[in-house]
C-alpha cells in the first residue's frame, strides 16, 4: 500500500503552551495582587501610625493644661482618654450632677473639647467621643439576682453619663465645635462590666464607680489604603 504521507510531528512541547501562558499570567496576577497588598499595608501602617502619634500629641497637650488648672483627672497618655471619679460628679447612687459635678465639669469640658477639636488631623481619624458610665459591683438591697443587679447599675450607669453628655454643652467650650460635638457624642453604659482592679486582683469599688471620655478611631482598611 501506497503511503500517501506522514503526519508531521509537532515540535516536542507544542501541546503546553496553552498551559504555560496560564501559568504566567497566574503567577504575573500573584505578583500584582501582592505589590497591591504590600502597599494596602503600608497604606494601613502609616494611617495608623499617623493617628496614634496625634492621639498622643493631644494627650500630652491635655494633661499639662489639666494639671495647669489643678484639675484632677487620670488621663491615658496613649489613647487621650479620661477617666473621671464619680465622687467629682454626684451624689452615692445618683445620676444628678452635684453643684460640685458641675464646677467640675465647667473647667474640664472646655479644655477637653478645645484641645480635641483644634487638632484638625486628629479629628479626620475620630469616629466618636464616647461618654461612658461605669458603676462597680456591690449590691442594691432589694434585688435578688445577678441579672437584676446588673441591670440597676446598666441603668444607673447610662443615666450618669447622659448627665454628663448633657452639661457638657452647657460648659464655656469653643462654640464653634458645636455641631462637631453634637455630631460624635455618644452615650453608653457598662453597669460595673469593666470593673477598676488593686494590685491584688481586687476590685476597687471606688475607682470603678467612673465615667470616662473616650475616643473611637476610624479605622483604615485594605480598600481605603488601596483609595476606593
Amino acid at each position: 500500500m501506497a503511503i500517501l504521507g506522514k503526519k508531521a510531528k509537532a515540535p516536542e512541547g507544542s501541546d503546553n503552551i496553552f498551559w504555560t501562558t496560564m501559568a504566567d499570567l497566574l503567577l504575573g496576577l500573584a505578583i500584582i495582587f501582592m505589590t497591591l497588598f504590600v502597599l494596602a499595608m503600608t497604606g494601613f501602617s502609616q494611617n495608623s501610625v499617623q493617628q496614634k502619634q496625634e492621639q498622643i500629641k493631644a494627650s500630652e497637650e491635655l494633661i499639662e493644661k489639666l494639671e495647669k488648672e489643678n484639675i484632677k483627672a487620670e488621663v491615658d497618655k496613649m489613647t487621650g482618654d479620661i477617666k473621671i471619679s464619680d465622687l467629682e460628679l454626684f451624689e452615692l447612687n445618683s445620676w444628678t450632677l452635684s453643684p460640685k459635678g458641675k464646677q467640675y465639669l465647667d473647667k474640664l469640658i472646655p479644655i477637653y473639647v478645645d484641645t480635641i477639636f483644634s487638632k484638625e488631623e486628629l479629628l479626620e481619624g475620630i469616629n466618636n467621643i464616647v461618654v461612658q458610665g461605669h458603676t462597680d459591683s456591690q449590691s442594691f438591697s432589694g434585688l435578688k439576682t445577678r441579672e437584676e443587679q446588673f441591670t440597676k447599675n446598666m441603668e444607673l450607669s447610662l443615666k450618669r453619663a447622659n448627665s454628663v453628655a448633657e452639661y457638657m454643652f452647657k460648659t464655656n467650650y469653643n462654640k464653634n465645635y458645636s455641631e462637631q460635638l453634637r455630631n460624635k457624642v455618644v452615650v453608653e453604659g457598662k453597669s460595673f462590666n469593666e470593673p477598676i482592679l488593686d494590685a491584688n486582683g481586687k476590685e476597687d469599688f471606688a475607682k470603678s464607680r467612673r465615667v470616662e471620655l473616650k475616643l473611637t478611631v476610624k479605622r483604615w482598611d485594605i480598600m481605603q489604603a488601596l483609595g476606593f
